[in-house]
């Protein structure tokens, strides 16, 4: 089988199809190249903040996207032992949505589909994956990817990757990522909520432990923070030692810990950051986790990766529709999103290193770090760490000739 699109994207990620989306509302003829044959993943990143709020809003779908089952989040609270400190309260955002809506990643991807194929430029095809890279004279010209029906060849003016941190095509292309390190991995599963619990999402720090629990109506979804390379160890402990140990960081009774059934329902995250130093070629980009792999720390990345996919629509609609996308057309994606990223991987980064890692290693009484009880000690200071969260550095905007359907000349 061989097929001919103006872009082709592999991924069909909060990047890829939020990118395949805006192009098609351009006007620009595209195909999405999904691995699996739906969406449904658990512990993936749920966390959908103002900023991607407000392109939903800039795209008139806020209201209807928000009827979709979603718990909000206003405000973040951590305990450090003993001390509760409010870390973010997103009331004063200056945003029509001042809170983080909590939503399965799948609901958010069917919407993206659904709001897709009313474009006919639109095209997503699921279960196809994308294997490797077409190239003539040092530029990329098209995709092979596998498909139930047999190989697939895909032409193109632009392949996108968006197929995430272990991304096939970055290293079809040769492109080297710089590693800048984690102290930690994160074991995923879930605990009943019951009515009496609080509503409010928190982080509880320990000595030895850092205990994450995101409130998702009927269950807790929760993050147990472990030291870099420590799953083996810890469940070789066993399960009632780990129950144990989750019971002790529970806001209320420790029980409810041994509802989690067995290991299968205990899935870890490989924390992973790093970044390409080049995101694109001839013919050829990475956005999203392809480009630059995030810290769980703040749940920002669908958003980043987001921000990339408007980034790039906004820089390639017209170029990609018109027959005359060069290298230089490319380049302006990376250009515009290199500071963002590197800003919100350099917070990250400070933060793993300042508070997280001197958590895990902690063996006394665990109090809060002097530059997050300024931050959230002055009234207009408190706001920055709510402003960075949720919309990051210098967020990205829909422009109006991509709201407009590509109708605007730019």
């Amino acid at each position: 089988m061989e097929q001919r699109q103006t872009c082709c994207i592999a991924g069909g990620g909060p990047a890829g199809m939020m990118l395949g989306v805006l192009l098609a509302r351009a006007g620009v003829d595209v195909l999405v190249l999904e691995k699996h044959k739906d969406f449904l993943r658990d512990f993936r990143g749920d966390t959908i903040h103002p900023s991607t709020l407000q392109m939903m809003d800039e795209l008139g779908w806020l209201d209807e996207f928000l009827r979709l089952p979603h718990q909000k989040v206003t405000k973040l609270t951590g305990q450090f032992g003993d001390t509760p400190l409010t870390i973010a309260d997103l009331s004063h955002l200056p945003v029509k949505a001042k809170y983080i809506a909590l939503m399965p990643q799948w609901d958010f991807l069917d919407f993206l589909a659904r709001k897709g194929r009313a474009y006919p430029s639109f095209h997503l095809m699921m279960n196809a994956e994308a294997l490797g890279l077409i190239s003539e004279d040092g530029h990329v010209t098209g995709v092979e990817a596998r498909t139930p029906e047999g190989p697939l060849t895909v032409r193109a003016d632009l392949v996108v990757a968006a197929d995430g941190r272990s991304s096939v095509l970055r290293k079809a292309a040769g492109f080297i990522s710089e590693d800048y390190g984690a102290p930690m991995d994160v074991m995923w599963f879930r605990l009943p909520r019951r009515e009496t619990d609080t509503e409010d999402t928190q982080a509880r720090f320990e000595a030895g432990h850092l205990f994450i629990m995101l409130q998702r109506g009927d269950y807790w979804q929760c993050a147990y923070v472990i030291p870099k390379g420590g799953d083996a160890e810890v469940r070789k402990k066993g399960l009632d030692a780990f129950r144990r140990s989750v019971g002790a960081l529970l806001p209320f009774d420790a029980a409810r810990a041994n509802d989690i059934p067995d290991w299968d329902h205990v899935k870890l995250l490989t924390v992973t950051v790093d970044r390409l130093k080049e995101w694109a070629r001839p013919g050829f980009l990475c956005i999203g986790d392809a480009a630059h792999a995030m810290s769980p720390v703040g749940g920002v990345g669908i958003n980043l990766a987001v921000q990339d996919a408007v980034a790039a629509a906004n820089v390639l609609w017209q170029p990609l529709k018109e027959k005359r996308l060069s290298f230089d057309d490319l380049k302006k994606v990376q250009a515009r999103r290199d500071f963002p990223t590197r800003a919100t991987q350099r917070l990250q980064l400070t933060m793993q290193n300042s508070i997280i890692a001197p958590t895990l290693a902690a063996t006394g009484k665990i109090k809060p770090p002097l530059l997050l009880r300024l931050l959230t000690s002055l009234p207009l200071i408190s706001r920055i760490p709510a402003r960075l969260l949720a919309l990051g550095f210098r967020p990205e905007h829909i422009s109006q000739a991509i709201r407009d359907g590509g109708r605007t000349v730019t």
